[in-house]
């Protein structure tokens, strides 16, 4: 059981790396950078030697070899592979614990944590040989999010690194939190999509965009998911006015978010709560804080690389925080405040 606690621990922040590492290597175009998968034009690593590159410049003449990016798309693969290796020893010691009959081995959460990563190497690989497409790549997102919170699930229900809030105050806030995390998958959504559809400076300037406030955008194109196949994706595919309708939904989404998630924290500050939870409201506060200043940032500076994949990074913690916060308040009412 030690093992699996540790592992789990350790895994949580190899996956909120490998989260962010994805952002980095789509931010930075790198995600064709190796247009063959699992290997790179056919080898291990990438291709050095000039007879290699030659040959995997006429195997694909499409996409001829550029070093860089193709290393930051296979350290992108190596360390989700080191995270799919951990989580498979965590099952198969599950599987031992409970052969030997233990209780309370959680084999089922690390069984499904197993097919969501073998799903999520599936998305991996259709990311490269469906060419970026959106909705795939959106999807690979949501499957490291979902992974990385699992894991953190895992960890905290196995140690009781946190402390359930028995207040009555504090359960008050579990309803409050569930519709917080929908706002909050929403806007990952959101940000995703834009992301993936290079929208993310189709509007250059702030707080208006274009220079209007409500500049003809084309919801109904911007937000078809599904375009066939063949078609290659990079640098995006939506017309102005459809790039236009999905940044402006992802700057409603942020206010939304931001006013509901100002209110549940002022909940949070106002009641009665344990004292680890109002710690935790000030965490929410600082998270939220930042990504909003991430997020402007992204537009005022046109969308620096580091600033970009912080942004992403910053939406993985608050998605934490309020996993987090949720599993507080949903222990059991007691009579004394819980700490």
């Amino acid at each position: 059981m030690k093992t699996i606690r540790n592992l789990a621990f350790i895994s949580t922040f190899l996956a909120l790396f490998v989260v962010v590492l994805g952002a980095y290597v789509r931010l930075s175009d790198a995600g064709l950078g190796c247009p063959d998968w699992p290997g790179c034009y056919g080898h291990v690593g990438v291709p050095n030697e000039a007879h290699e590159i030659e040959r995997a410049n006429s195997a694909y003449p499409e996409r001829p070899v550029e070093i860089p990016k193709a290393w930051k798309e296979m350290v992108h693969r190596y360390f989700a592979a080191g995270l799919g290796f951990l989580i498979l020893v965590m099952m198969v010691q599950a599987i031992r614990l409970k052969m030997r009959g233990e209780e309370n081995v959680p084999l089922m959460h690390t069984i499904a944590l197993f097919l969501i990563v073998c799903f999520q190497g599936a998305l991996g690989m259709w990311t490269v040989t469906l060419l970026v497409k959106p909705a795939i790549v959106t999807a690979h997102l949501f499957g490291g999010l979902t992974t990385m919170t699992l894991l953190w699930l895992l960890f905290i229900r196995m140690t009781k690194a946190i402390k359930r809030d028995g207040t009555e105050a504090g359960k008050s806030l579990k309803a409050p939190l569930y519709v917080a995390l929908l706002l909050l998958i929403g806007q990952i959504f959101l940000g995703g999509w834009v992301s993936t559809n290079y929208a993310a400076l189709s509007c250059p300037d702030f707080p208006t965009c274009q220079g209007q406030w409500w500049p003809n955008p084309d919801f109904h194109d911007a937000f078809t998911i599904w375009r066939g196949l063949g078609q290659d994706y990079e640098g995006g595919v939506l017309s102005n006015q459809s790039r236009v309708a999905t940044h402006i939904s992802h700057r409603i989404g942020a206010i939304v978010v931001a006013v509901w998630f100002a209110l549940v924290i002022a909940m949070i500050f106002a009641k009665p709560v344990a004292k680890s939870t109002h710690r935790l409201g000030v965490l929410l506060l600082i998270t939220l804080i930042a990504q909003i200043g991430l997020g402007i940032s992204n537009i005022i500076f046109s969308l620096p690389l580091w600033v970009a994949t912080a942004h992403n990074g910053g939406a993985a913690v608050l998605l934490l925080v309020t996993i987090t916060l949720i599993y507080k308040s949903s222990g059991k009412l007691e009579r004394s405040r819980s700490t």
